[in-house]
This record gives structure tokens, C-alpha cells and sequence, in this order.
């Protein structure tokens, strides 16, 4: 009798235990998102859209075939990342637009006439000087996300935000190695003994 009993109690927790593992999942699909989340989410998109427009320049504007292998490489990343946001604000009902405002990192509209009015090694250099300014200005906005309390819980912000700070401080490095290689090449071409 008293193994009749433990079966039934072992059965009434294996389902109570599924039905809280079932209310898990559900509470889990509607993870908490604050304020902050949305708006990083939002001013996002607007910092990574810039960062596309100015590597859309590098073709036409004589860049280097390194410069113009890390843009087109920026394009495919950010504009799938671009598409991850809209995604996510969508879900929740919010604007999935960009915002015409100046976040940090940003080029100012004169950064940005100069970067199109530049060619050849002078586009290579002003590029590489704004991607990275752009970058940072990124990890910054990670950076702010994170120190918001509440902040960053839900799942896919987090694991976005973390993601941004890991690839931008990568190509930071990368771009401070490039910039210093065009640096070399113009003061060795402009060199007269």
C-alpha cells in the first residue's frame, strides 16, 4: 500500500513538475523588456544604418581592397542586424524605423560631407577613422544598456548587445591595424629624400 502511495505521489509531482516546466516556457516566450531595451534597439538601428551608408562608399569613392572587403563586410552584418531589431520591435508592437538622431559614436553631418568627398587613400584613412569613432560610440550604447537596471534581461536583447560589443571591439583592432598600415604607405610614397 505504501508503494501505491509513493507511486501516486512520485506521479502527482512528475506532473505538477510538467505543468511548471510548461508555465516556464510560456513565462520564458514572454521574457520582461523595459523601456531601455527598446530604445537601444531603436537608436540602433539608426547607428548601424549610417555605418551601411558609409560603407556603401568605399566602391565608388576608390577605397582600398582591404577597405572595401571589411565594408562590404559591415553591409552584410549590419543590415542582417538591422533586420534582428526590426524583428524584435516588431514583436512587441513598438516602431521598427530609424530615428533621425545623433547617437554616440555617430559621424556629424560635416564627418560625413568630408568621408563623401574624399578618394583614394584620403577615403581608406577618414573611413577607417570614422568606422572606428562609430564603434566605439556602439560599445558605448552597450555599454549604457547594461548599466540600466532591469535592463538587458530579455534574452535576445542580451545576447544582441553582447554580440556588438564583441564584434565592434574586434573590428576596432582590426580597422587601428589598417589605419596604421595606410599611415606607413603614405608616409613611405610621400617620402623625398
Amino acid at each position: 500500500m505504501l508503494s501505491a502511495w509513493a507511486s501516486l505521489a512520485v506521479a502527482q509531482v512528475g506532473a505538477s513538475d510538467s505543468a511548471a516546466r510548461a508555465r516556464a516556457r510560456t513565462d520564458s516566450a514572454r521574457l520582461p523588456y523595459t523601456a531601455a531595451d527598446i530604445e537601444f534597439m531603436t537608436h540602433m538601428i539608426s547607428h548601424h544604418g549610417q555605418a551601411v551608408v558609409m560603407a556603401k562608399m568605399a566602391p565608388t569613392h576608390g577605397a582600398s581592397a582591404a577597405v572595401q572587403t571589411l565594408a562590404g563586410r559591415i553591409i552584410n552584418a549590419q543590415n542582417d542586424e538591422i533586420a534582428l531589431m526590426q524583428n524584435w520591435l516588431r514583436d512587441r508592437n513598438q516602431p521598427a524605423q530609424a530615428m533621425d538622431m545623433l547617437m554616440p559614436g555617430m559621424l556629424t553631418d560635416e564627418q560625413m560631407k568630408q568621408l563623401d568627398q574624399a578618394r583614394g587613400r584620403d577615403f581608406d584613412k577618414l573611413f577607417l577613422r570614422g568606422m572606428i569613432q562609430h564603434h566605439q560610440g556602439a560599445i558605448t550604447m552597450v555599454q549604457q544598456l547594461f548599466a540600466t537596471p532591469g535592463a538587458a534581461q530579455d534574452d535576445a536583447v542580451f545576447k544582441f548587445a553582447n554580440n556588438v560589443n564583441v564584434d565592434q571591439n574586434t573590428e576596432i583592432h582590426r580597422m587601428q591595424q589598417m589605419l596604421l598600415a595606410v599611415e606607413i604607405e603614405t608616409r613611405t610614397t610621400n617620402f623625398k629624400p
